[in-house]
């Protein structure tokens, strides 16, 4: 029987998706590439937003009408967080994050005998090896070394949806550095749910992460988003050990006001935000900042959304994601009352949002000039090669066809609303 994988959602669940696919070939299985029909669709979700829930029981119901007799199987943090809703789809399989790495036999069992399934336990307090493969088709691999969260912010349904913290044996992050260096990979990114809690349990810290990531065969490796507060000076230090660290650093902000932070229970203000900020700065010259910015909070004001505003100039991101808040059932900021209105919060996301343009072209522009390396990505025309430097800036290379994973030395020689342009040194 074939069998496609749909992902939703983070990098994490990419490298779960990784996993799936490696066991479903592995029980005999086969694949079909994208956009073509399969025997068994297995959609890999994401319950973050109301538009993440929304984009799998579509996708759930495009299967359906697709393939009406496939099998469709559903998975991940939406089964996990709202079990009852998503029992209600057409799934034929509903699975949440705790047995994704048992498709294969949720499987046979439903073709002996064709009935709904649903399969949703409890989580693991243990890190799952099972279901961590490492995302390595891709120029940057992805390796999941961090599951769960213990932080449980007001507006945040992932500590239901994924568990405790738990992490990744050293040993084993080395051995998929090792796995993607052989596949041909330069750069690995770390990735996991909350990846600045790395190792808590274990007695270690993301810095030792990073240590062990760094193998033969890996010239970059690359962080997902960071906790500000547990960026402390120890951690900065260890970072600062580890030669092929990218200097590029994704600070989850969510709102430049202090007083939304202390509704959303974030665990710092914008003075200890900004601190950490200047310090990164300081010991990885010419990093860049990138970060995500909430808008339309419960209870945000117009006056606390222009000092967000006013931050995010201050700290002069490089890059921006910004999203208006999402209510998740089950989450302490569902529960009041003062919700911000629909057109409110999309209106302070386009105002936002531009912000975070003008702040992107600012920082490419001044990066013109300035030397960097870069890895080739897969190429996306015939006139150029593209890639990313080490800060994480996107680069076109004009009239050369370089191959893919190569890394090359560029001069910076202009900027455009969303890259820059180079020549090769």
């Amino acid at each position: 029987m074939t069998f496609i994988i749909y992902t939703l959602g983070c990098k994490v669940n990419s490298c779960e998706s990784a996993a799936i696919n490696d066991s479903m070939l592995a029980a005999g299985f086969e694949i079909v590439p994208d956009g073509e029909v399969a025997d068994i669709a297995v959609i890999n979700s994401c319950a973050v937003t109301s538009m993440s829930v929304k984009k799998a029981r579509q996708l759930v119901s495009r299967c359906k009408k697709d393939n009406p007799e496939g099998i469709t199987v559903l998975c991940g943090c939406f089964p996990q967080s709202y079990p009852e809703d998503a029992s209600q789809t057409d799934a034929d399989i509903i699975i949440g994050n705790g047995a994704k790495s048992y498709i294969p036999f949720l499987l046979n069992e439903y073709l002996e005998k064709p009935e709904k399934r649903v399969y949703i336990n409890s989580l693991p307090r243990e890190f799952d090896m099972k279901c961590a493969g490492a995302d390595i088709d891709r120029t940057r691999a992805f390796i999941k070394v961090e599951d769960g969260c213990d932080r449980f912010c007001a507006y945040c349904i992932i500590p239901v949806a994924r568990g405790r913290v738990r992490s990744m044996p050293i040993k084993e992050i080395t051995k998929q550095a090792q796995l993607a260096a052989k596949s041909g990979n330069k750069e690995v990114v770390l990735t996991g749910i909350n990846l600045s809690c790395y190792g808590q349990e274990l007695g270690l810290t993301l810095g030792d992460a990073v240590k062990a990531a760094d193998v033969d065969g890996i010239e970059r490796i690359r962080l997902g988003s960071l906790e500000p507060d547990m960026m402390t000076d120890e951690e900065i230090a260890k970072l600062r050990e580890v030669r092929k660290l990218c200097p590029h650093f994704h600070l989850s902000l969510q709102s430049g006001s202090d007083e939304v932070l202390v509704r959303m229970r974030r665990r710092y203000d914008t003075a200890q935000y900004l601190e950490v900020c200047e310090k990164l700065r300081a010991n990885f010259p010419g990093c860049s900042i990138t970060t995500d910015i909430m808008v339309g909070f419960t209870g945000e004001t117009e006056e606390e959304f222009l000092e967000s505003m006013e931050f995010a100039k201050k700290v002069g991101f490089a890059k921006i994601h910004v999203f208006p808040y999402s209510i998740r059932k089950g989450t302490l900021a569902a529960m009041r009352s003062e919700q911000v209105l629909p057109h409110i919060k999309s209106d302070r996301a386009k105002r936002m949002g531009a912000l975070a343009k003008q702040l992107e072209e600012q920082y490419l522009k001044a990066q013109i000039g300035t030397e960097h390396t870069v890895l080739i990505e897969k190429p996306q025309s015939d006139e150029y090669s593209n890639g990313y430097t080490e800060s994480y800036i996107p680069v076109k290379i004009y009239g050369k066809q370089i191959e893919r994973h190569s890394l090359v030395k560029v001069r910076l020689t202009d900027a455009c609303a969303d890259h820059c342009t180079a020549e090769l040194i």
